[in-house]
């Protein structure tokens, strides 16, 4: 069975990535290819990474309160290039009232902050069924 890749992303401005980086770490202990973009990326060149790396999933952070228009161009990116079988996930200060908006916009999960690293680690295994 191929090893789950998950590309983790920190779009726009938000200089904000230790929560990134810990749950990219927490992936990473658990035996699954994690590509981490860096700071201040665009959707356009998330999305680009993510074909190029031949992801099974993205994570989204951030932090900054741009989420809704930063998450939302990513799927749209995915929608126009007819990218369907990569699964999006999210996480970082995310208020509660936004959640339903994402999950509508195709997001499979919102980790907010003190989400048990293993609740993420079960969940990418999950969807990527490996």
């Amino acid at each position: 069975m191929a090893k789950l890749r998950v590309l983790v992303a920190k779009p726009g401005l938000d200089g904000h990535d230790r929560g990134a980086k810990v749950v990219a770490r927490a992936l990473r202990d658990a035996g699954v290819e994690v590509i981490y973009t860096g700071l201040h990326q665009t959707p356009e060149q998330i999305v680009e990474a993510a074909i190029q790396e031949d992801v099974d999933a993205i994570g989204l952070s951030c932090l900054s309160g741009a989420h809704m228009t930063l998450f939302k161009t990513v799927m749209d990116i995915l929608k126009e290039k007819g990218i369907d079988d990569i699964v999006v996930t999210c996480g970082g200060i995310i208020p509660d009232e936004d959640v339903t908006k994402l999950k509508e916009m195709g997001i499979a999960a919102v980790f907010g902050p003190g989400t048990p690293l293993q609740t993420i680690v079960d969940f990418h295994r999950k969807i990527a069924g490996k």
